[in-house]
């Protein structure tokens, strides 16, 4: 069993791409992230003509996250319990949709990006990020053998190899220290990095900025992740980021990560 996730950076325009990415990859689960568009504007066609299923939640033009499977896709939920609002009205955006695929639970995870220290967003990012592993403690809680995969942009660089100059971040949003505590949070409640034993770093990242040429310097960060629970981690076999998905015209600024089960 084949699972990805990537954080598309806009489903129509790189419909093309994800076909591609699902057949060349063999893929039996794809998970988006910021696919920017609402429900009824969702291409599903091209996905639908290769066998998938499609379950989506998107609002506008913003956020938006989807789950695209050919092993089942059952029990779909939009957002997880306690997820934080935002915003004036208070809505609950488009960044958390789960589904049951092929016996596995997984979510497809847009975190929010918390803007710059002190902004009120930030405060919502790390209010999102208590509530989130709050639900997933309570999944392992209620049985230990769940098999559960986290998957998303988690907005975060967990360490400091994990971005291209520690000094360049250094103030900035995605590596402060109580980030990297809320994404640990989640890890210490039972759900382990799948993908880094597979791709070890420093140099190995997941993102590259549109600016500043960051792609071709290799200037990245590495901030989309795949986490599972104990039954899963059992059963992963390889793990590896997509980093030729960044190359070329209309590539996302993102790079797919794919995890392979026994």
């Amino acid at each position: 069993m084949r699972i990805a996730t990537w954080n598309v950076n806009s489903i129509r325009s790189r419909i093309d791409r994800v076909v591609a990415l699902l057949e060349r990859h063999d893929l039996d689960v794809l998970m988006l992230q910021e696919t920017k568009c609402r429900d009824d504007q969702f291409p599903s066609m091209p996905i639908h003509a290769l066998g998938y299923e499609i379950a989506h939640h998107g609002l506008n033009q913003w956020n938006g996250v989807a789950i695209i499977s050919r092993v089942g896709l059952a029990d779909v939920q939009v957002g997880f319990p306690h997820m934080p609002t935002y915003g004036d009205p208070a809505v609950s955006e488009a960044r958390a949709i789960g589904a049951t695929c092929g016996g596995v639970r997984v979510w497809s995870l847009y975190v929010p990006n918390g803007r710059e220290v002190g902004h009120e967003h930030y405060g919502y990012k790390l209010d999102w990020l208590a509530k989130l592993r709050d639900a997933a403690a309570g999944w392992l809680a209620a049985d230990s053998d769940a098999q559960v995969i986290l998957a998303g942009d988690w907005n975060i660089a967990p360490t400091d190899e994990d971005v291209w100059d520690p000094a360049f971040f250094e103030g900035k949003t995605h590596v402060t220290p109580p980030e990297r505590a809320a994404f640990d949070a989640v890890v210490d409640a039972g759900y382990a990095d799948l993908v880094r034993p597979y791709t070890p770093g420093p140099g190995v990242y997941t993102y590259w900025d549109y600016t500043q040429l960051r792609f071709p310097k290799k200037q990245g960060m590495r901030i989309d992740f795949a986490l599972g629970t104990p039954a899963v981690q059992k059963r992963v076999t390889d793990a590896f980021i997509d980093r030729e998905e960044r190359k070329g015209k209309g590539a996302s600024d993102h790079a797919p990560v794919v995890v392979t089960l026994d």
